[in-house]
């Protein structure tokens, strides 16, 4: 995951001197550049999305964000309930063992390993959940990225940008080059389409 920040933010750097390349900076290089990238005539077209803006109104990311929410809220109320009986259970047994209430030693070790067993099956569960709420974490994000990727290809089809960056890999960028509104328009027009 380290690697993927330095990643993004190389890539980032590397753009903004392209940037800084192509409209400052002598001519000579910047021609140079042009007739590299495009032919001398034309120059590179960069925009950007503000991904962390538009999953706050992108109409299918909110919608998948909040069914997570409550199957989440659903998991954590089934580990709470069966770990607040275990408590319940641990203080009557220890309640017991310390007023000699059971009739004897092995009766009392065979109620500690009762115990003992659910504790572990309530860990078990714990890092089942844990395990599944993560997986289902990936593939919502995973499904956002894929409806996100294949409106932009659609949406470039039109609009001919060389380059859609990601915001969160930018360091800077001029507001003229913001497509979010008009990204995440278009995202849920085709969400409200495919609902119908």
């Amino acid at each position: 995951m380290k690697s993927s920040t330095i990643i993004n933010i190389v890539l980032a750097l590397a753009v903004a001197g392209l940037y800084i390349l192509n409209f400052t900076g002598n001519t000579k290089d910047k021609s140079a550049f042009q007739s590299n990238s495009k032919g001398a005539n034309n120059s590179l077209t960069i925009a950007y999305v503000k991904l962390d803006s538009m999953l706050f109104t992108y109409e299918l990311a909110k919608k998948l964000n909040t069914e997570f929410a409550d199957k989440k809220e659903t998991f954590r109320k089934e580990y709470t309930d069966k770990r607040i009986k275990f408590e319940r259970d641990a203080a009557a047994f220890q309640e017991k063992v310390q007023r000699g209430g059971f009739l004897t030693e092995d009766r009392a070790k065979q109620e500690q390993e009762r115990l003992v067993g659910i504790q572990q099956e309530i860990q078990k569960l714990d890092y089942e959940l844990t395990q599944k709420l993560s997986e289902i974490q990936g593939q919502i994000n995973q499904e956002i990225v894929d409806s996100i990727s294949s409106y932009l290809k659609i949406y470039n089809q039109i609009k001919k940008y060389d380059i859609i960056l990601n915001s969160a890999s930018m360091l800077d960028g001029s507001p003229q080059h913001n497509i979010t509104k008009e990204v995440t328009k278009g995202l849920n027009e085709r969400y409200r389409s495919l609902l119908k």
